[in-house]
């Protein structure tokens, strides 16, 4: 019982995280591991996305109620997004992601570097392209970070909130919305993967889904009240914590 209720309550801090900025998994996948020790890694993967894909989703629909999102662009980019994740979660199971452990805090801290040089950087909605353009870079950037989310994931989030504001233009806030979408395709990919696979305590995340869209609507709200500049002081400390977080796993194991 104590385990279920340490990772109900981690499930509900990341909920909003990931309404928010996403690095959801930075607060529940350590949870997990630290109240299962036992268990088989896969398994507690795929029990974080069964609880995680809720959140995003259910944030997902609180954001497009009051955030004015390009569906005709982006819904395409969410479906490659979902098929660049499924490739990747293949594409794992036939080589090792080992090898972007050590570079990934190295591309995290270019990222905080970059967003903290730029000042006004996603404090202004002012998107760039129109039409099939825009339909096609947002889905390559959703066949890429997809990938990526299959592959290896950590920062997924991060990443697509970043590449919506420096390639397509968008404020932070329209950027957060539009990587819940690509988010919830990534998850709803790789947690087909997993449940096929059997991989998913289904009893414990069930208990962890309602409180990860406790903390979503949470975080739903608050991105909603304080704008751009709220988003865009969570996803410097998110990122930062990244880099600190996998900095640590690349470098002292």
């Amino acid at each position: 019982m104590f385990e279920l209720i340490t990772v109900a309550l981690a499930s509900l801090l990341a909920g909003f995280v990931d309404a928010v900025v996403g690095g959801g998994g930075l607060v529940l996948v350590p949870a997990l591991f630290g109240a299962f020790p036992q268990a088989a890694p896969a398994t507690l993967f795929g029990t974080n996305k069964a609880a995680s894909v809720w959140g995003t989703a259910w944030a997902t629909g609180q954001f497009a109620r009051r955030v004015t999102l390009n569906w005709r662009a982006l819904l395409p980019a969410a479906a490659v997004a979902l098929l660049g994740s499924a490739a990747g979660a293949w594409t794992v199971t036939l080589v090792s992601a080992d090898f972007l452990r050590r570079g990934l805090p190295f591309i995290l801290l270019a990222v905080l570097i970059y967003t903290l040089s730029r000042k006004d950087l996603g404090r202004h909605h002012a998107p760039r392209y129109q039409g099939r353009q825009e339909t096609w870079v947002a889905a390559g950037i959703g066949l890429v970070i997809g990938f990526y989310d299959g592959f290896f994931g950590p920062g997924t989030g991060s990443f697509f909130v970043f590449l919506f504001v420096r390639l397509l233009g968008y404020d932070f806030l329209h950027a957060s919305a539009t990587a819940k979408l690509m988010n919830t395709a990534t998850n709803a990919a790789a947690l087909t993967l997993f449940a096929f696979k059997g991989h998913v305590w289904w009893h414990i995340a069930v208990v962890m889904a309602v409180t990860n869209v406790a903390g979503s609507l949470i975080g739903t709200r608050m991105a909603l009240a304080r704008g751009a500049g709220f988003v865009r002081g969570m996803f410097v400390f998110v990122v930062s914590a990244l880099i600190l977080k996998t900095g640590w796993d690349a470098f002292t194991r």
